[in-house]
Order: structure tokens, then sequence, then C-alpha cells
């Protein structure tokens, strides 16, 4: 029977995140989503793309002060009619995300995808960070932000997913302790980065299948 690898990647901005989360597809094999997820959402539900768009991984930020956080996350704490869109939309799409993984193997970047698919037992929950530099170097290399606006841009990319994170999840963003791995891609480079993680999930899977 085919291994079942289901892997989350949760990213610094700027770290590579992105680039090695597909590498590790490739290597194995299986459907990458990042983008893809926002485009699934809007043609399932209906919902113009450019607000899935625009609510991409970020909370919503009316209702950040007067909503609680529960501690098991967003779930249940209100009803949808009474939903402001963002949740609305981050409920489409997870479950989008849910139904991605009953399907099989794959490789999914942010949102939440760990936290939805918790109870998987194939999950495998990827964090990705770098140094400080490497991350300037990359956002100024391959996504055009100019050098000297490029510290604060990265602080406030990593506040935005912090906060998304936070606060549909109830959790932490970034703490080691809630993932399986987490590496420094200054340290492999990203492609040595996706080497590890496909190396791993599939000593995982074999682990998996002796238990």
């Amino acid at each position: 029977m085919a291994e079942r690898y289901i892997i989350t990647i949760g990213r610094q901005y700027g770290s590579g995140g992105r680039y090695v989360g597909r590498q590790v597809a490739e290597m194995l094999g299986i459907p990458f989503y990042d983008k893809e997820l926002v485009e699934m959402a809007a043609e399932e539900s209906g919902i113009n793309k450019d607000l899935f768009e625009h609510a991409d991984e970020k909370p919503s930020q009316p209702f950040w002060n007067i909503l609680p956080v529960s501690a098991g996350g967003f779930g249940g704490r209100i009803s949808a009619a009474d939903m402001p869109m963002n949740d609305k939309l981050f409920l489409i799409q997870a479950n989008i995300v849910k139904k991605i993984a009953e399907q099989g193997s794959c490789v999914i970047v942010g949102r939440c995808a760990d936290y939805i698919l918790k109870d998987d037992p194939d999950l495998l929950r990827v964090f990705i960070h770098s140094t400080p530099e490497d991350k300037i170097n990359r956002v100024t290399k391959f996504y055009g932000v100019a050098e000297a606006d490029a510290e604060s841009v990265i602080a406030k990319a990593d506040k935005t997913r912090a906060n998304y994170y936070n606060y549909y999840s109830g959790m932490k963003w970034g703490v080691s302790g809630q993932y399986d791995l987490s590496i420094n891609t200054s340290i492999l480079g990203a492609a040595g980065t996706a080497k590890l993680i496909a190396d791993f999930a599939k000593l995982k899977a074999l682990k998996s299948d002796e238990d």
C-alpha cells in the first residue's frame, strides 16, 4: 500500500518555506497547496476570489479585541450567522484543507493546516525559519522588496501570520514544541531542508507501519 504523507508547513516570511514545501512535494511525488487553496475555496463557495485573497492568513481585525479566544481555538465561539466575513472565509478554507487531506498525500503551506488536521494520524507538522540576514536577502532578491524596507516588511508579515494563527488555533505560532520539525533553512539551504523533511516523512511513515 502506498504511504500517505500529510505535511503542513508553517513559515517565517522570507525563510523559503513555500519553495521548500514545493520541493518536498516534488521529491515525494504528491500534490502541493499554497495559493491554490484560495482559488479552490473561491470556486467551491462561489465567493469572489478577491475576498479570499484580501483575507488570506489575516484574522478578523474588527473583532480582534472583543471576541475571546478559547483554549480550543476559533471553532464554536459564535454562530455562523454572526460571523465576520474573515471568519466565514476561514471556515470555508478549513473545509477545503480537510477534503484535500481526505483525498490522500499532500503538502500544505500555512492556513492553520496543522491545527485543522491535528487529529490526522499521518500528520507531519513542520515550521520553517531562518536568520534575519538570509530573510532580508531572500525578500530583496525574490520578492522585490527594497533593502531599506526589508526588515519592517518581514516583521509586519510575521506579525500578521502570528495573529492569524493564534486567533484561529488558540495556540502560539512558531513555538517549536507544537511542531514535529522546526528547521533553520540557513543551515542546509532550501534544497537540503526539503530533502531532510522528505526523508523524515518517509521514516515517520515506516515507523507507523511497524507499530
